[in-house]
Order: C-alpha cells, then structure tokens, then sequence
C-alpha cells in the first residue's frame, strides 16, 4: 500500500470542510437576490457595494484592521519579553508560568470573554476595587478599550507560544559563539536571538492578527454593540438580515485581505532570515 493513501482522510476532510464551503461562499459572493426569491448572477456587483454606502463599510473596516494592529502589537510587546523568560534556563518558574498561560485557553472562547465582562462591568471587579478606595466608578465596558482588552487577552497565548517554540529550540551554541567573539548580552540579542526568532515572530503575528481582524464575539459583549467591527457586519448579514450574498462578499474580500497580509509576512520571513545577523 502506498503511503499517500494514508493521506485520503485528510484529503477528504480538507476537500468537504474547506474548499467546498470557500467554493459556496465564492458562488455566493458574485450573486444576488431578487425580489423574487431567485439569484441572479452580477459578476462583483456584491464586492462593490462594500465600497459604496458613503463608505460605511470601508470606515467599520479600517476600524477592524487598526484595532487588529493595535492588538497584535500589544500581544508581541507583552509576548515577546514572556516567551523569552519562558525559554531562559535561567528561569527556574517557567514551568508554573507556562501552565498558567495555557490555563485559559483549556476554557471556551466565549467564557473567557464573559469573565472579562466580569470584572469590565459596572458593578464588576475592577469598578468595586475601585469604588472601595474611594474613587467614582469607572466606565470601562462599551468602550473601545475594552474591546482591545477582550481581544489582547483572548489572542495573547498565540504569540507567546510560536515565539517560545523557536526560541526554545535555538541552538545556543550559537548564542556562545557570539559571546565569545566579545559580544555583550545586549549586543547578543539584537544580532543573534531576534534575527532567529523572526520565525516564531511571524508566525505570532499571523495567529493574532487574522482572528482579531475578524472577530465579533469580544466587541459584541464588551464593546455592547457600540463598536461594530468588520466581524459584527458579516454575522449580521447572515445571521439577521438574511443577506448571505453581500455576506459571503465580505468574507470573500477579508480572505483576500487576510491571504495578501500572509504573503507580505511570509516575504519579510523570507528576507530578514536570508539576510543573516550581520557583524557583532
């Protein structure tokens, strides 16, 4: 028996649960419905009125791409420093900290982000801590600072993990050459450890980014409703305003986004991997 047959599970599941539903949302996607209840095909008449509306799509969007930004720049500058610890023999609590870190992602999406609630509410954690010292109650949920939180929270695992694995796996021999050769611990880490860790970086940084760019359960529950993100747009179309075409036109054009940002990391992988440490 050949090994490639070993691979026909796989091959079926990736044909049934990926490439027909991308297929039907495609079809989707370049249709739409009449008044009558047929479907009547309009070549990119669904993707182009995501640019029109006086541009309301496009500013939920840019909204959706910079509150992606921001959190995945948050979750490599909190990320990067804990995978580093996490790796560090010198570290003798890395262990406890990386239980820790997968504790939450053992629960469900959606209970993380309710606990979050939790303690963001009015009469939550935080507002009585608060309000016990003395101070007046803070509005922190329904804002656009708790939807980042919700979001840092929930993605953070995902970068520290891909960061950890590749430095966790650098050769250290490496690392002593370098000091060896006179360089200082500083002087080590920007010319040795980070240019060996962009893989990880990147990886990081995709896991982050994609979820985040298209996430609607965390501005749903902690934005309540007051920050509607390209995600929140998508799930009304299909789940409340029964317009699955215009929907699929949105999820086609985000995975067209999503697929560009990939190719454009994975070229920076490519060439910052390739061009080597330089001198110390």
């Amino acid at each position: 028996m050949k090994r490639s047959y070993f691979s026909a599970p796989y091959a079926v599941w990736m044909v049934v649960f990926t490439i027909f539903p991308i297929v039907f949302v495609g079809l989707y996607a370049i249709t739409t419905r009449r008044a009558d209840g047929n479907d009547l095909y309009t070549g990119l008449a669904n993707i182009g009125n995501i640019f029109g509306n006086e541009g309301t799509y496009m500013k939920v969007l840019w909204r959706s791409l910079s509150l992606a930004l921001q959190c995945t720049a948050i979750c490599l500058l909190l990320g990067y420093p804990c995978a580093y610890f996490l790796a560090s023999k010198d570290f003798a609590k890395h262990k406890t900290l990386y239980v820790l870190i997968l504790l939450p992602m053992w629960m469900n999406f959606l209970l993380r982000t309710y606990a979050s609630m939790g303690l963001l509410e009015r009469n939550g954690v935080i507002n009585s801590i608060v309000t016990a010292l003395g101070f007046k109650r803070l509005e922190l949920i329904g804002t656009q600072g708790a939807v980042l939180y919700g979001m840092v929270y929930n993605y953070l695992p995902f970068m520290i993990l891909p960061i950890h694995t590749v430095l966790k796996k650098m050769d250290q021999r490496v690392i002593e050459a370098a000091q060896d050769l006179g360089a200082n611990p500083v002087r080590v880490f920007y010319k040795v450890t980070l240019p060996l860790s962009i893989p990880g970086i990147i990886s990081g940084i995709t896991m982050v980014f994609m979820p985040s760019v298209t996430t609607f359960a965390i501005s749903g529950l902690l934005g309540s409703g007051n920050f509607m993100l390209i995600g929140d747009v998508i799930e009304t179309q299909f789940m409340s305003a029964n317009n699955w075409n215009f929907g699929s036109a949105l999820s086609l054009f985000m995975t067209v986004l999503i697929l560009i940002s990939i190719g454009l990391l994975n070229r920076m992988d490519k060439s910052k991997t390739g061009n080597g440490g330089g001198k110390w």
